[in-house]
């Protein structure tokens, strides 16, 4: 745990020596603040205490800001071959990856905690159901974890970071879009699997205050694949070299 800890500050140090974190930060920001307050779809519009609004518009967000953030983990040292002087320390494949995974929740813990004067400024507007705020911030953070493991297994396959990128985005909107519209063209069992692969299905019912197994279940099985992918492409790589 210690070794992930210290990979995870050293790639977090890494993103704000740059200016790619303060950018991403400001772009994300700047998207979710229009929306929640500037739309006609916004706070004031709706003339009710929530923040379902920002919500929604901040799962769309993080479906680009997750791929800009992860693009570079491991496709910018599949480049520059420091991955493979990395995976000759006395370092797991495991405990990379995991740093790497961590650095990129932090850098996303950093900018949710960077709305909550949304959460604060609506709660003082009128009376807001706590519950369900806590639960979509919760919604939120289950869905950037599975895009992080999405983007890390996208970013050890290729050496280019655009790549990485396009790669990670397209397997994000399959989960974000296509399997939902899909499933309400089949029925049966083949439209109820469809649906359960629907990532917005499980964030919505999360995010409404519900939180059932099944979800839970869905989001870590998402992180798992993702990672193992991720494990074994590195492992590909040591072995080839």
């Amino acid at each position: 745990m210690k070794q992930i800890m210290i990979i995870a500050r050293k790639e977090v140090q890494s993103f704000f020596d740059s200016l790619i974190a303060y950018v991403l930060l400001v772009v994300f920001l700047g998207i979710t603040g229009f929306f929640t307050w500037l739309l006609e779809s916004d706070v004031f519009f709706i003339k009710q205490a929530t923040l379902a609004v920002f919500f929604g518009y901040a799962n769309f967000a993080l479906l680009i800001f997750i791929p800009a953030v992860t693009m570079k983990m491991l496709a910018e040292e599949n480049k520059s071959g420091t991955i493979e002087l990395l995976l000759t320390k006395p370092l797991t494949n495991w405990q990379v990856l995991w740093g790497k995974f961590f650095a990129c929740f932090a850098l996303i813990l950093f900018a949710l905690l960077c709305t909550l004067p949304y959460y604060i400024t609506v709660a003082n507007l009128g009376k807001i159901d706590h519950g369900v705020v806590l639960c979509g911030y919760f919604a939120i953070m289950l869905t950037s974890a599975a895009y992080i493991s999405i983007g890390l297994f996208a970013s050890s396959i290729t050496s280019n970071q655009i790549v990485s990128f396009l790669i990670a985005l397209i397997i994000g909107v399959i989960f974000f879009f296509i399997f939902g519209i899909i499933s309400s063209v089949f029925g049966g069992t083949i439209g109820d699997t469809l649906n359960y692969l629907d990532i917005m299905s499980h964030y919505n019912s999360i995010s409404r205050g519900v939180i059932d197994s099944r979800d839970l279940i869905y989001f870590g099985s998402i992180v798992l694949i993702g990672m193992v992918l991720s494990e074994l492409s590195l492992s590909k790589r040591t072995i080839a070299e």
